[in-house]
């Protein structure tokens, strides 16, 4: 039996994940937690799921709840609720908001989940994993982010429009913040196992230009639908199926780093990482040019500052 539980589930991005789930032969249950006042409208859209569900003949039991109770042996708990990102905010300004409902959760979890893996999707991604982490006291291999793997299958699409290439040819990946200091590890992308430096001899790419599109990627989804969907929804559908299903795949994903990646230590950042049952099986070791470790370091620090501050934030309220 696979349980999973997805704390904010009324949400846009929530229900997206729980429906995915659902649709999941891996998948035996999904617990759509919600506040107290939100449980009418996670009632409703279990109810709304399970039609479809029907249509299908797919069995999966949906749990509509707000006690912590319910959270008992699940497998993995995804956190992703908080303030969602609205046109022009950073995800800096979400932090201080989001940091109290993440902790808060986070020690849930550890509280009734103890085995559980904790998943964070709640901006600043990055900066929450390590509040998660804090909160909850679990080894760090069993706290995740989401990271960058959303950017690196923006990436990855990017180059597959713009060299009319399959995209299973093109093996990219965006490491470091999952924000506007993020880091697209071009150095070490192949087209078709060729690398990028020398397929580009043939072909026009504008580096810079496909820096920006990655970097404003979410903003342009926002300003033209009010916010993003699938795309976050999906990415987190497959972090978590690549858990369940110990296919041990490396993925782009937040971790708090000790060392592993250009001696950056004390800070949670996207990097590359082999997942399993139990979490993070290892963190994959990657070569950089002088460009993109500088790039990776300089997003350490950033990540780093903010984090300490909510970290005080956190500790003043106490």
């Amino acid at each position: 039996m696979v349980k999973v539980s997805v704390m904010g589930s009324t949400g846009v991005i929530g229900k997206n994940v729980t429906f995915k789930l659902a649709r999941a032969d891996t998948i035996n249950e999904v617990v759509l937690f919600s506040r107290p006042e939100s449980l009418d409208k996670a009632k409703g859209q279990s109810y709304d799921m399970y039609d479809a569900l029907a249509a299908e003949d797919i069995d999966c039991l949906l749990t509509p709840s707000c006690h912590y109770e319910d959270l008992a042996e699940s497998d993995i708990v995804l956190i992703t609720a908080g303030v969602h990102r609205k046109e022009g905010m950073s995800r800096r300004d979400l932090a201080f908001t989001n940091a109290k409902i993440v902790s808060n959760y986070a020690k849930k979890v550890a509280e009734y989940a103890p085995d559980a893996i904790i998943l964070v999707a709640t901006n600043p991604v990055d900066v929450m994993t390590t509040i998660a982490l804090d909160a909850s006291g679990f080894s760090r291999r069993k706290v995740i982010g989401v990271g960058n793997h959303l950017d690196s299958l923006r990436l990855k699409t990017y180059f597959a429009k713009r060299l009319n290439i399959n995209s299973s040819e093109i093996h990219t990946r965006v490491i470091g913040e999952h924000g506007d200091n993020m880091v697209p590890l071009l150095s070490s992308t192949t087209i078709g196992g060729i690398p990028l430096k020398y397929f580009i001899r043939e072909v026009e790419l504008d580096i810079k230009e496909i820096i920006n599109t990655l970097r404003n990627a979410g903003n342009t989804i926002i300003s033209k639908k009010g916010a993003t969907e699938y795309g976050p929804a999906y990415a987190i559908s497959n972090l978590i199926t690549t858990v369940i299903t110990n296919t041990h795949k490396i993925l782009t994903v937040s971790l708090y780093l000790d060392g592993e990646i250009a001696d950056v230590k004390g800070v949670s950042l996207g990097v590359p990482a082999v997942l399993y049952k139990n979490g993070i099986a290892m963190i994959v070791p990657i070569h950089m040019n002088d460009y993109e470790t500088k790039k990776f370091q300089s997003a350490a620090e950033q990540i780093r500052e903010l984090t300490d501050e909510v970290r005080k934030s956190l500790k003043e309220e106490d």
